[in-house]
């Protein structure tokens, strides 16, 4: 999950997703829609932060509509729902039926499956709006055969299994070893390995950004304003690429000074 600023709003950049394990739980129903994901009746806020509560309401709670109007200390949970039984606690990767995200495109779904700690999302078929939205936001979904995810659907129901998602190399791998292959745009798969959202590609030209601003500056001085400039401070998730290109500058400027 992104990090978060001291508003209570999700930084910019993300996690990396590189080689990413984790347990999986299954959630086999077929057209999932975001208002299952998050109900209406908790979008009342435009921060990513501060939903994983809201997730999968009306399967979770037997008092949903409660809980959208109370908050999350009401809550009467459904022991049934695999994601509330104790023994799943740190799911991270979830396998769902056909056509997960169908329905109304609120960015709010991603958000409160990734706010509840879910990175990863493995289904036969994603509705494109809500799968683009998982990569704005850092998430992982892949698209296997069907044949494939019953397979993960079993594996699923060991609450002690662990699969591997290899990037990478575009590989699911299950507990005894066996690959599934997937594929994946390479723009998109760029963007999770380097944890990279839109303000983080932005902000990878930040010194052509500023480079522009100081000529614009010295030749039309009457454009200059505050809704024109990069801000001087931008909340940056901690493993945000920008630090390790910040150290490698402050590094080269030592060995200047040094030399």
């Amino acid at each position: 999950m992104a990090g978060i600023s001291e508003d209570g709003e999700v930084k910019s950049g993300l996690p990396k997703f590189q080689i990413f394990k984790g347990k999986s739980a299954s959630l086999d129903i077929q057209n999932i829609d975001t208002d299952m994901i998050i109900p209406k009746e908790f979008l009342k806020t435009i921060k990513r932060a501060g939903l994983g509560f809201a997730a999968f309401a009306e399967l979770r709670y037997h008092n949903a509509d409660e809980v959208a109007s109370k908050g999350e200390d009401v809550a009467i949970p459904n022991e049934d729902f695999i994601l509330n039984k104790p023994e799943y606690n740190g799911t991270s990767i979830l396998i769902a039926g056909d056509n997960f995200g169908c329905g109304s495109s609120r960015e709010h779904a991603p958000w409160s499956i990734n706010d509840m700690g879910i990175r990863c999302i493995i289904s036969t078929s994603f509705a494109d709006i809500f799968y683009n939205n998982c990569f704005n936001n850092g998430m992982c979904p892949l698209v296997l055969t069907r044949e494939e995810v019953e397979i993960l659907l079993e594996d699923a129901n060991d609450p002690n299994n662990e699969l591997t998602v290899d990037l990478p190399n575009q590989k699911v791998i299950r507990g005894n070893g066996e690959t599934f292959d997937f594929e994946m745009d390479a723009f998109r798969k760029m963007c999770l390995l380097n944890g990279l959202d839109k303000i983080g590609l932005t902000l990878e030209k930040v010194d052509k950004i500023s480079e522009f601003e100081t000529m614009r500056s010295a030749k039309y001085p009457w454009l200059d304003g505050a809704s024109l400039k990069v801000p001087d401070k931008v909340a940056m998730h901690g493993n945000a690429p920008i630090w390790e290109k910040k150290a490698e500058q402050l590094a080269q400027k030592e060995a200047l000074e040094n030399a």
